[in-house]
C-alpha cells in the first residue's frame, strides 16, 4: 500500500497499473528500543537518549522484535557492500519528482532516496520501528501521534532533518500542487504541528485504525530546500534533497537513471538498516516492450527480473546461460495478500453503467482454458478484492458481517446476502457455452440484443464495441481469448497499445473503456481503499478508482473499516466490503501467482530466510548483495 511506491514506479505486470502492498515505500536504528503501544493506548515516558533510538508500534498485536534487537531476521547482517546492480524499467521517464501528477518519474526514487519517520517490518502484518524518528507516542484518544526526530538524521547536503521539514513535506504533499492521491490518502489528518525543532505532532479529524501507522511508514520526508522555493509542480528535474541511502548519480532522460550509495548516509548503522542497501550503484535501463526487455536480460544488459509472464517463464527464460548456471531461475514463496487483478470496466462510460452488462462480460472470460493453454497452469483465480488473506469473504455472511450489511439491505443486490460471489468458471459441470447463454440473457435484460448480422445492439441500433487500453503488447495473451469469446456475444472489443506516457495520461484522466489494473492488498487494509473505491476518489484525476465506483454503501463500509478498533473488527468489515464490491462486477477477475518468479545473474545473492510479506523488487533493493 505504500503510496510512495504507488506514485514513484509503475513497472508491474504486463498491462497493469500496479499499486504495491502497503509497504509500496520508503522506509529504520542502531539498538532500537521496541516498546509496544497497543492501538488506542500511549506510553507516557521521557524521550529516550538518542543512542537508544526508539519505540515500536504495532496494530492488532505486539511487535515481533524486542528492545535492543540487532537486525531484522530476513537480512544478512554480514552482507558485503559494493558492486553495481543493473535493473530494467518499462517505457520512459521525464522527471525526478515522484509526487506530482504530470509526467513519469524515474524508477527507484521512492525506495532509494526518500525516507519516512518509521520503518515497517516485512515479518509482521502491521508494525513499525523508528527511522527518522527515535521515539513516537500515540495519543490515548487515538486522535494524534507525536514523533521525536533522531538528532543524527541528515539530508545528503548535511542539513539536519527537522520538525519543520516534516511539516513542510506533509503540507506540500497534501497541497494542490502535488498528486491528488495524497490529499485523498491523508484526508483524515487535520494538520501537522511543529512542537519544537525535533518534535512534530500529527492531529487527526477522526479515529482511524491505521492513520498513525501510515503517517509513520508512508509519508516521505524531504528538505524544505528542495526546489529552492519554486511551486512544487514546477520542481521537475531537480535532484530530490532527501535523507535516504542513495543519491541520483546521473540520468539520460527516457533511457536510464543511475543511483550511487551516499558514503555519508546518516542511517547506515541503524539496526533496521543493518544488512540493507548493499550495492554501491543501482542503474535502471528502460525498455519499450516486454520482448526487448527479455532479450536484453538474456544478453546481459541487466541483472535481475521479476517475471510476470507465464509464457516467458516457461519458454523464454531458457538457453545456454541458464544451462550453465550463469542465470538462475528461482521461485520465492510469500504470504502476501494477492488482492485483485482484472479487466477494469470504466463505469463512467454509459456502456458499462449497468451491472448486468458488467456481469455478462465477466461470464465471457474462460480462465480455466487460458490457464491450461496459455499460462502453463501457473496461476490461481482471483476470487476477492482480498484474495489469499483472512479478509476474503467466504461462504454465507457471518452474523457480524450481517450486522454491518443489514442497514443497507434495500440498497444492495440480494446476492450480497448469499454465498460469496465467485468468478464464473468453466470446470465441469459448468462450461463456457452455459456461461455465454447466461451472458446473453443478462445483456437482453439490459436492453442489448443480437441482430440478424450477429452484432449486439441496443434499442437505438448502437453496436456494443469498446477498446482495451494497455502500454504492453504482452496483454494480448490475456485479452485475445476474452475478445474471442466476446465476439460470440456479438461484441466488438479491440486492444490498443499506447505509448507509456500517453497511457498514464489517459488513466489519470479516466479516458479509457477498459484497462488492466492490479489492486494489490496489504495484510491490514486501510486508507488505500479511500482512493480506490470511494465516490470522492471517482472524480479525482489520477486516483486509483479507475472503475469509477460511486456507491454510498461502499463509502460507508470503507469509512467503517477505517474506524476498526481491533483486528477482528477489521476482518469483519473487510469481508462485508468485499461482498458488496464483488456484487458490483466492476472488473473481470484475472488471476495471481502464489510465488515470485525471479531470474537473476549468479553473482547476486540473497538472504537464506525470506520475509513473510514482501514486494520482490523492494526485497531485492533492500537485502540482496553481490558476491565477493
Amino acid at each position: 500500500m505504500s503510496i510512495v511506491a504507488c506514485v514513484a514506479g509503475r513497472n508491474g505486470p504486463g498491462a497493469a497499473r500496479p499499486a504495491r502492498r502497503r509497504r509500496p515505500g520508503v522506509r529504520t536504528a542502531s539498538c532500537l528500543a521496541a516498546l509496544l503501544l497497543a492501538a488506542g493506548a500511549a506510553l507516557a515516558a521521557a524521550w529516550p537518549a538518542p543512542a537508544q533510538a526508539a519505540r515500536a508500534l504495532a496494530w492488532g498485536e505486539a511487535p515481533k522484535y524486542p528492545p535492543g534487537f540487532d537486525h531484522f531476521d530476513y537480512v544478512n547482517p554480514a552482507a558485503p557492500k559494493g558492486g553495481t546492480l543493473h535493473l530494467s524499467a518499462d517505457g520512459s521517464f521525464d522527471k525526478l519528482n515522484p509526487f506530482t501528477l504530470r509526467g513519469l518519474p524515474a524508477a527507484g526514487l521512492g525506495t532509494l532516496m526518500f525516507e519516512t519517520l518509521a520503518e515497517g517490518s516485512d515479518d509482521e502484518p502491521f508494525s513499525m520501528y523508528g527511522l527518522l524518528a527515535d521515539d513516537m507516542a500515540f495519543a490515548a484518544d487515538g486522535l494524534s501521534i507525536t514523533f521525536h526526530l533522531n538528532p543524527a538524521a541528515r539530508f545528503w547536503n548535511g542539513d539536519p532533518v527537522t520538525a519543520a521539514d516534516v511539516k513542510h513535506s506533509f503540507d506540500t504533499l497534501t497541497g494542490r500542487q502535488a498528486h491528488p492521491r495524497f490529499r485523498q490518502y491523508f484526508a483524515d489528518v487535520a494538520r501537522a504541528v511543529v512542537v519544537d525543532e525535533r518534535t512534530v505532532r500529527f492531529e487527526f479529524r477522526r479515529r482511524n485504525h491505521e492513520l498513525h501507522m501510515i503517517i509513520g511508514m508512508q509519508m516521505p520526508v524531504f528538505s524544505r530546500k528542495w526546489g529552492a522555493g519554486r511551486p512544487f509542480d514546477r520542481v521537475v528535474q531537480d535532484e530530490p534533497l532527501t535523507s535516504g541511502p542513495y543519491r541520483v548519480e546521473s540520468w539520460d532522460w527516457g533511457r536510464s537513471v543511475a543511483f550511487r550509495r551516499d558514503p555519508g548516509y546518516w542511517g547506515r548503522d541503524l539496526n533496521v538498516r543493518c544488512g540493507m542497501f548493499n550495492f554501491d550503484r543501482i542503474v535502471y535501463k528502460y525498455f519499450k516492450d516486454e520482448t526487448a526487455r527479455l532479450e536484453g536480460f538474456k544478453a546481459g544488459e541487466f541483472d535481475w527480473v521479476l517475471e510476470n509472464s507465464a509464457r516467458n517463464w516457461a519458454r523464454g527464460h531458457v538457453g545456454r546461460r541458464y544451462d550453465s548456471g550463469e542465470i538462475v531461475k528461482e521461485q520465492f514463496a510469500h504470504s502476501n495478500s494477492a488482492g485483485m487483478q482484472g479487466f477494469v470496466l470504466n463505469t463512467r462510460r454509459a456502456l458499462f453503467a449497468d451491472v448486468r452488462v458488467r456481469h455478462a462480460l465477466a461470464l465471457a472470460m474462460d480462465f480455466e482454458w487460458m490457464n491450461r493453454q496459455v499460462f502453463y497452469g501457473q496461476y490461481v483465480r482471483s476470487r476477492s478484492y482480498f484474495t489469499n488473506s483472512e479478509m476474503e469473504a467466504r461462504g454465507l455472511p457471518s452474523p457480524a458481517e450481517l450486522a454491518l450489511l443489514e442497514p443497507y439491505r434495500a440498497q444492495l443486490d440480494p446476492s450480497v446476502f448469499g454465498p460469496a460471489i465467485q468468478p464464473p468458471g468453466t470446470d465441469p459441470p459448468a462450461s463456457l457455452r452455459d456461461n455465454l447463454r447466461q451472458a446473453l440473457a443478462l445483456l437482453a435484460q439490459a436492453g442489448w440484443n443480437v441482430d440478424d448480422d450477429g452484432v449486439l445492439r441496443d434499442a437505438a441500433g448502437r453496436a456494443f464495441a469498446f477498446e482495451v487500453l494497455s502500454y504492453s503488447a504482452g496483454l494480448e495473451r490475456i485479452a485475445v481469448p476474452w475478445v474471442r469469446n466476446l465476439e460470440k456475444l456479438g461484441i466488438v472489443a479491440r486492444l490498443r497499445i499506447a505509448d507509456p506516457a500517453l497511457y498514464q495520461k489517459r488513466l489519470d484522466e479516466f479516458d479509457f473503456d477498459v484497462v488492466v489494473q492490479l489492486l494489490s492488498a496489504s495484510q491490514t487494509p486501510g486508507n488505500e481503499l479511500i482512493e480506490r473505491f470511494t465516490s470522492a476518489a471517482a472524480s479525482e484525476p489520477g486516483s486509483d478508482n479507475l472503475a469509477g465506483v460511486r456507491d454510498p454503501v461502499v463509502d460507508a463500509l470503507v469509512h467503517g473499516l477505517l474506524a476498526s478498533r481491533t483486528r477482528a473488527e477489521l476482518v469483519v468489515a473487510a469481508r462485508a466490503l468485499d461482498r458488496v464490491l464483488r456484487s458490483g462486477w466492476y472488473l473481470v477477475p484475472h488471476f495471481y501467482a502464489a510465488t515470485h518468479r525471479v531470474a537473476y545473474r549468479s553473482r547476486l545473492a540473497h538472504p537464506a530466510r525470506l520475509p513473510l510479506y514482501y514486494a520482490a523488487e523492494l526485497w531485492l533493493l533492500k537485502t540482496w548483495w553481490e558476491k565477493r
